[in-house]
């Protein structure tokens, strides 16, 4: 059966841009037949606490001698990365939070990222090599190149480097910028970009739902 893995991170429950631009894109996998099924990960509404042991970051047989994480903190990460193994496209809803990823977040990229089990550390442990990952950024502001806030986006960069380079997935973003042009008013003279960001997003977002169900 065709699996998504959804996450949704945003703290925002009614007018979040990546809550709905994720919603579309598992709307349109849905709709490819009964066999196409999603699990839905709230990262907000249910968050994954932090890593309690630092020997978490490893395979059990990288940990150092004597390391003895807690039965339940690793079971809770065994059952995270085994329902991230199952799915065959992972969608990851990332607003942009202080330049950076929503805290719920990170704390599920650092359960999932473990050199040696689902990251290559001396040899090539890569078990999500060529899956597809989709991500979508949603951003208050804008973050053109040649503005003065280019690259301050911290956060598509680092899902690329985790899900992309360490996990070795393919990694597609879709971008809805300037989400806060409607409440804003320094930013009112955008929402018309703001608009037409988010639907193409949503546009983009059904589209490559309905590619990505028939690879």
């Amino acid at each position: 059966m065709p699996s998504l893995l959804q996450l949704d991170s945003s703290m925002d429950l009614e007018r979040s841009r990546s809550r709905a631009v994720t919603a579309a894109f598992a709307s349109a996998w849905r709709e490819q037949g009964a066999d196409f099924t999603v699990t839905v990960r709230d990262l907000h509404r249910q968050p994954v606490p932090h890593l309690d042991d630092a020997d978490l970051h490893w395979a059990a047989h990288l940990r150092p001698a004597g390391s003895a994480p807690s039965v339940a903190a690793a079971a809770r990460q065994d059952g995270l990365i085994e329902e991230l193994l199952r799915a065959d496209v992972l969608l990851v809803g990332a607003p942009l939070y202080n330049w950076s990823l929503p805290s719920t977040l990170k704390a599920w990229v650092d359960h999932v990222h473990v050199p040696g089990r689902t990251a290559p550390f001396d040899g090539a442990t890569q078990p999500l090599a060529g899956r597809p990952a989709v991500v979508v950024a949603s951003r208050g502001g804008s973050y053109d190149a040649g503005s003065p806030t280019e690259g301050q986006d911290h956060a598509v960069p680092a899902l690329q480097l985790v899900l992309g380079n360490a996990l070795g997935m393919d990694v597609t973003v879709l971008t809805t910028n300037l989400t806060l042009a409607d409440r804003v008013p320094a930013l009112a003279d955008q929402r018309g970009r703001a608009e037409a960001e988010l639907a193409q997003a949503l546009t983009d977002a059904r589209e490559l739902a309905v590619r990505l169900a028939g690879a």
